[in-house]
């Protein structure tokens, strides 16, 4: 990543401007994403229903990532890991959807509107998306993994090793209507 100072007289406005390059490409089955943008946020594409099994074929599907050529070395000892954090850019969220500040979760209207940093939507003002996936196989340059939830085509911007003592062991509060969204994402992978 490049990362220059920005001129700017306005203390309001973040001081640098970034560019982000991808690492490697994601190859999997998803063609497109679960949920769009629509006219008041994010909606769901297709019935509920549909879209929960969508997510278990995709929790159980394995996707491919492939790391680029020129980085040499960097996938050394990876296999070690069961787990991985992928980040990824979620190239097909709409531009209109990157200046939503608020959004029903899931595109749920029972759940309240909420601020888009406290959801994990991927209409965000950079569709930064993160998920934590099992890795199957290390083949050269590319990976074998399951549990992405990623568009087939997307780039991949960094990948870390997931091990559970690097995040909070103390109890983790949440809203409870992202219980519910939680509960119900879960009790659809199985």
């Amino acid at each position: 990543m490049e990362v220059s100072k920005k001129l700017s007289n306005s203390s309001s406005e973040a001081p640098y401007n970034m560019i982000i390059k991808a690492v490697g490409f994601i190859r999997n089955n998803i063609n497109k994403p679960f949920l769009a943008a629509g006219d008041s946020g994010i909606e769901i594409q297709g019935e509920f229903d549909d879209i929960r099994a969508k997510i278990r074929k995709s929790s159980q599907e394995t996707s491919e990532i492939i790391i680029n050529r020129e980085l040499v070395g960097i996938l050394d000892g990876i296999e070690q890991y069961s787990h991985l954090l992928v980040f990824y850019w979620a190239h097909k969220v709409p531009e209109k959807s990157r200046l939503l500040t608020k959004v029903h979760p899931m595109g749920r209207k029972e759940a309240p509107l909420a601020g888009i940093f406290c959801t994990c939507s991927p209409a965000r003002p950079n569709p930064v998306l993160m998920t934590v996936v099992k890795l199957s196989e290390v083949n050269g340059n590319v990976l074998k993994v399951t549990g992405l939830d990623a568009v087939d085509g997307s780039p991949v911007i960094d990948i870390k090793p997931y091990f559970r003592e690097s995040y909070p062991q103390e109890e983790v509060f949440i809203p409870e209507w992202m219980r519910k969204l939680q509960q119900e994402a879960h009790d659809c992978q199985k």
